[in-house]
């Protein structure tokens, strides 16, 4: 499959269009396209010196002939039980450009009988033009799998693929296209992706609406469905809107109601849901390093639906389970600031193993495509996580501008991170309905640095008293200001000495959460409520220290528990994941920072018996 990506250059090679052309076949049977209904020709009748043909789309959408020499088979070369036929290809076109990613699952054909499909290559810089081809009987087993319309989104395990020896048989690549990606974001999915398979990048284009909600239209869509014969190009989409990340391969095998393609899976996550397009293909370019075929995505025709070892089996008119992603990123008017104010609107796929990533690389790329972003901007992030069954889980984030400019990259780590404690909690029962982003982008830095902090009050007092707190704040580059802070004392306080946290919202929130040794992962609700329970970085918090017993458990902080529940508590800690801490953080008062505030101070006050003076 390939992905494609806008203004790659083109110099590692000379478009393969530019080869000799090659006089049109004599055959009436080659001028007619590649053979149907002619059977399948078994593998345990391949023997040396077979002459085939097999069919692939070199430039447009008509899949064109080339000599196929079979030259042996090679038994458990796919693994156990599963083997391999070895031929040579031959054609003007085939011999210029060598084997070709993006030609993966190219039909071969033993008269009019399917062998199998082209997709393996021996490693990267072979001259002559020789393919492995996976036998069509392991690709059928996938065919006949049961086709279920509410299938599940595949395996939340990526299945890493070891980079081979350099002479040895290795699947053709399956280079994505990434439509509106600029190198910065492409370099992000390729260091996310590595490993996967899915780390090659090509040339490309998007095809189609860039209107991810569109309607399809039935008229063309019979149309398109009408055009898919073995050999066409065809493309599984990750992404699709106004951002594209697509994988395109070639068709082996179509019926009435479903294809077969690639001959090699892509992650071999089993059922998986992605739309399923027409391909054109623009042109092939011929490279020793890496030969692939530039296209356009198309028309959407249905989905795959299987993600398997000898194939990918795609269903026609099937609708793919895809997640809505907004994004809206503007200045700090609130009402846009001419170039700077942009809307990002796509869908990603609902595959555990690569939707965290598809979430953090399409923000990143939102936040850099802006006029108004530079290495001095930062940004404050809003929104929301809609999920099915579960309250939506909002959020909070800031990321103020560094000296390496990395505030898209923070921002966007940290969304997608919170989105993934979530996506991928194994007690998640429904579908992320929504990802809805509201990105402030405000063009200097906005660090805040607490540099001090004291009782202007003074700090012998009584429970039930008015405390002052001053604390000394430093923007970035700025005078430092002062901040005085009004704290009430609890009532019920005894005598004693008692300390006051002055802090930012990390440190807070640290405070109130106690690691834990956790048994197992946390609950959907452990997760929601922990979220939920983050404070904003943008304010100055004043938190009592109270030598009280403090529990931590589902994600809830219990505070100032007496004796008798912390001893009930206590043989819980291990196995239902509770902490206990011997002082209570309660939070008594709050002011803005006018900005990301960091660092924090501890102040003592010496609490003594009898009514306080307020």
């Amino acid at each position: 499959m390939v992905l494609l990506i806008s203004g790659l250059a083109l110099a590692q090679g000379v478009l393969a269009q530019t080869a000799p052309e090659k006089a049109a076949p004599e055959n009436p049977a080659l001028a007619a396209g590649p053979p149907r209904g002619g059977g399948f020709f078994r593998l345990k009748d391949v023997h040396r010196g077979l002459i085939g043909t097999a069919w692939t789309v070199f430039t447009g959408s008509t899949p064109e002939p080339m000599g196929v020499e079979i030259l042996g088979v090679l038994r458990g070369a796919r693994g156990p039980g599963h083997d391999m036929i070895l031929a040579q290809l031959h054609g003007a076109k085939p011999e210029y450009t060598g084997v070709v990613a993006g030609m993966s699952g190219s039909p071969v054909y033993i008269g009019n009988r399917l062998l199998g499909s082209l997709s393996y290559r021996i490693g990267q810089f072979a001259k002559d033009p020789i393919a492995g081809i996976t036998p069509i009987e392991q690709m059928l087993e996938v065919k006949d799998l049961p086709i279920d319309k509410d299938q599940g989104t595949g395996s939340n395990e990526q299945i890493p693929q070891a980079a081979p020896a350099e002479n040895a048989m290795r699947q053709m690549e399956t280079p994505l296209v990434m439509g509106g990606f600029n190198p910065e974001a492409i370099h992000l999915w390729q260091q996310k992706m590595a490993g996967t398979g899915l780390e090659t990048v090509a040339a490309g284009g998007m095809g189609g609406t860039s209107d991810a909600s569109a309607a399809t239209d039935a008229a063309a869509e019979k149309k398109a469905i009408a055009s898919i014969e073995p050999g066409s190009a065809v493309s599984a989409q990750l992404v699709r809107g106004d951002l594209e990340i697509a994988a395109t391969c070639t068709v082996t095998y179509v019926d009435a109601k479903q294809l077969l393609a690639c001959g090699h899976p892509l992650l071999q996550a089993g059922p998986v849901s992605l739309p399923m397009t027409t391909t054109e293909v623009v042109a092939t370019l011929a490279s020793p390093l890496n030969a692939f075929k530039i296209v356009n995505t198309g028309e959407t025709i249905g989905a795959f639906n299987e993600d398997r070892d000898a194939a990918i089996r795609g269903v026609f008119r099937a609708r793919a389970r895809m997640i809505p992603m907004h994004i809206r990123v503007h200045g700090q008017d609130g009402e846009g600031s001419g170039a700077q104010d942009r809307k990002v609107n796509v869908e990603v796929l609902d595959l555990p193993a690569l939707t965290p990533q598809a979430v953090l690389v399409v923000l990143f790329q939102s936040l850099m495509q802006t006029n108004g972003s530079t290495t001095q901007t930062s940004y404050h992030l809003t929104g929301k996580i809609d999920l099915a069954g579960y309250p939506a889980s909002p959020l909070d984030l800031w990321a103020s501008a560094g000296e390496s400019g990395t505030a898209p990259m923070e921002t966007a780590l940290m969304a997608a991170t919170q989105f993934a404690k979530l996506y991928s909690n194994g007690s998640r029962r429904g579908a992320v309905r929504s990802i809805d982003l509201d990105v402030e982008a405000i063009p200097h830095r906005v660090d805040v640095e607490l540099e001090a902090a004291r009782l202007v009050s003074g700090n012998i007092v009584h429970a039930g008293d008015t405390v002052v707190v001053e604390a000394t704040l430093r923007p970035w580059q700025q005078e430092p200001r002062n901040v005085r802070i009004t704290v009430k004392l609890p009532a019920r306080l005894g005598a004693g000495n008692l300390r006051l946290l002055v802090s930012d919202a990390g440190t807070l929130d640290r405070t109130l959460d106690q690691p834990r040794q956790q048994s197992h992962g946390a609950s959907m609700e452990t997760a929601l409520s922990q979220i939920q329970r983050q404070h904003p970085a943008d304010r100055i918090y004043i938190s009592l220290l109270v030598p009280e017993t403090q529990a931590g458990m589902e994600g809830k902080t219990l505070s100032s528990l007496p004796l008798s529940v912390a001893n009930v508590l206590e043989p819980l800690r291990v196995p239902q994941d509770v902490s206990l801490n011997g002082e209570s953080a309660e939070l008594e008062a709050d002011a803005p920072a006018e900005g990301v505030l960091s660092g924090f101070q501890l102040l003592n006050l010496r609490i003594e018996a009898g009514g306080g003076l307020d």
